[in-house]
């Protein structure tokens, strides 16, 4: 499982990962203390808002960051915007009108649109081998669910000391802290795209790649499921504890904490389970499968004691569909073509959270949890059967296909020789390319 800490290069990269997210987990807490500050009793509001605003900037500034990395060496491009989102931080302390919140979440969250999908687009390059990088994406995910537990710990025992702007301060420590680690390493060159296109044609390319291979419209799907089980857990955890068992703050804790739990021994499993117990689509569909019973089960949940496996249940869902992702975008692309191709994952996610969130905080707060849970299970189940049908269950690394367009004796074609129809029919790695406009039937 710690094998890849072995590499230098990885290790120091994940531990910028790591200081980062805590972090960014300390200024999670410090904003929505902020917003109080400014808003008062409408701080729900401002933080919708900004919620809001990360998500547009998610779905909207990651395709084109990841159309023009290739331009920038990665170490420079990576250091460049750690100091970005560590003045931003600074900043925000100093704010006195919402609006100023506003602008500044919005060039944040531009700054870590840029800077995630690169960071994940270029681990493949350092661990090209797929166990290594399995194992990876294992420590990744653990990382963050590590953030979701310790962070909240980390700040409340700073606020005993200090004030909430001194955890701002902490956030930018962060950010300089992995600017610093990064700056330690060499990291591989970033390799041009496999075509040359203009501007237009380079920021759909990777949405262009994902959409037209069957396995990753099928993690779209997944995507979905994903986005409707985890906004029942973020949006409306406090209002089940809260509101309807009457429970305090401690209990909303572990709560949330039992949800992560899930979510680390689904990342601790899933090396083991795709070492030849799982393919990549089974464990995904299985975790979605969790996540549906999940939310299922939760209309029937009684009592706290309950609530506390359920959300364990969910959580392990969860790790078992996200953490194998990053695999499947790993053989869908040249590496040429991985940044964009990451940066729609990147995109494409965030628009299905950019929609759960508002249909799970809506129908809490109208309909009340029953029905809530019940239109979640309803969109999750459909996002399910939509990736069931839209990834076949025979996937297979190698295609065979045919080429009727290519002249006899071009570089790709080698030796192989036409039909009677002109036709070239070979195998092989397939993915989407310039060669390979459309996957074969």
């Amino acid at each position: 499982m710690l094998s890849p800490l072995a590499n230098l290069t990885y290790r120091h990269l994940f531990a910028a990962q790591v200081l980062s997210l805590l972090g960014t987990g300390l200024a999670t807490v410090a904003l929505g203390l902020l917003a109080f500050d400014l808003a008062g009793a409408d701080a729900g509001a401002v933080l919708g808002t900004a919620l809001a605003i990360k998500m547009i900037a998610y779905v909207g500034i990651a395709p084109v960051a990841g159309a023009f990395v290739h331009l920038v060496p990665r170490r420079s491009l990576l250091v460049a915007l750690d100091l970005l989102r560590a003045a931003v931080a600074l900043a925000l302390p100093f704010v006195t009108e919402i609006w100023q919140v506003y602008v500044l979440i919005f060039v944040l969250q531009t700054g870590s649109a840029a800077f995630t999908p690169t960071f994940q687009a270029t681990i493949p390059d350092i661990l090209p081998e797929e166990a290594e990088y399995t194992k990876a994406l294992s420590l990744s995910r653990l990382a963050y669910d590590l953030e979701a537990l310790a962070s909240p710990a980390i700040a409340a025992a700073l606020l005993g000391l200090v004030g909430f702007h001194w955890l701002f301060a902490g956030n930018a420590l962060g950010f300089v802290a992995s600017a610093a680690l990064v700056l330690t390493v060499v990291l591989p060159s970033p390799k041009p795209p496999a075509t040359q296109e203009g501007a237009w044609g380079r920021i759909t390319r990777g949405a262009r790649i994902y959409l037209a291979t069957p396995r990753l419209r099928g993690l779209l799907a997944l995507n979905v499921t994903v986005a409707m089980a985890g906004a029942m857990v973020i949006v409306n955890t406090v209002v089940i504890v809260r509101v309807g068992f009457g429970l305090g703050a401690a209990e909303l804790g572990w709560t949330l904490a039992a949800y992560g739990a899930g979510s680390m021994v689904a990342a601790l499993a899933v090396p083991r389970l795709l070492d030849g117990v799982m393919t990549d689509r089974t464990a995904m569909m299985a975790g979605a499968g969790l996540l549906v019973a999940g939310l299922l089960l939760g209309l029937l949940v009684p009592s706290w004691s309950m609530l506390l496996p359920l959300w364990m249940l969910l959580g392990f869902g969860n790790g078992l569909v996200l953490t194998p992702s990053g695999r499947l975008l790993r053989r869908s692309a040249h590496a040429g073509d991985r940044p964009a191709l990451f940066a729609a994952q990147f995109a494409l996610s965030h628009a299905c959270w950019l929609i759960a969130y508002p249909v799970a905080g809506r129908f809490g707060a109208m309909a009340g949890m029953p029905a809530t849970f019940l239109i979640l299970v309803v969109l999750g189940a459909m996002g399910l059967v939509a990736a069931i049908l839209l990834w076949p269950r025979d996937d297979a690394a190698e295609v065979e296909h045919i080429h009727d367009r290519l002249p006899p004796g071009h570089a790709h074609l080698g030796d192989v020789s036409p039909d009677p129809t002109g036709a070239v029919r070979h195998s092989h790695a397939f993915v989407i390319d310039d060669l390979h406009q459309r996957w074969p039937r």
